[in-house]
């Protein structure tokens, strides 16, 4: 029997069919790798972003730490200038105790003005 234009017609689309299902195979393992690299690299790049976060959370620590230390440092020159003030005024007293009174007097005497004609 001679092979017919029908019979050629088939075997070309049989083997079409089996190009075409190797295809799909293929494209679907392609897939199946890419979704698995997509996942490794979503577990990599999940692990980077935590490893910046507590990076992040450690540096704000330490900056916390300075901080504090900053600000007793601070507290610690307001003391000192606080005392100087009061060593300064001590010493201005024991110099001139008459002028300081009188000082003194002068400022409690506007003192107690300004808060009588504030609560009228």
């Amino acid at each position: 029997m001679t092979p017919t234009s029908t019979d050629a017609i088939k075997s070309n689309l049989g083997e079409a069919g089996s190009h075409l299902k190797q295809a799909a195979s293929d494209a679907g393992e392609a897939i199946r790798n890419a979704a698995g690299v997509a996942g490794e690299e979503l577990k990599i790049g999940k692990a980077n972003v935590k490893s910046g976060l507590a990076d992040s959370a450690l540096a704000g620590i330490a900056a916390a730490e300075n901080a504090g230390g900053a600000a007793r440092e601070q507290v610690d020159a307001l003391m000192d200038k606080g005392r100087d003030l009061i060593e300064s005024a001590a010493e201005l007293v024991r110099e001139r105790p008459l002028a300081s009174f009188g000082v003194a007097f002068a400022a409690g005497f506007i003192i107690a003005k300004l808060a009588r004609s504030g609560d009228k």
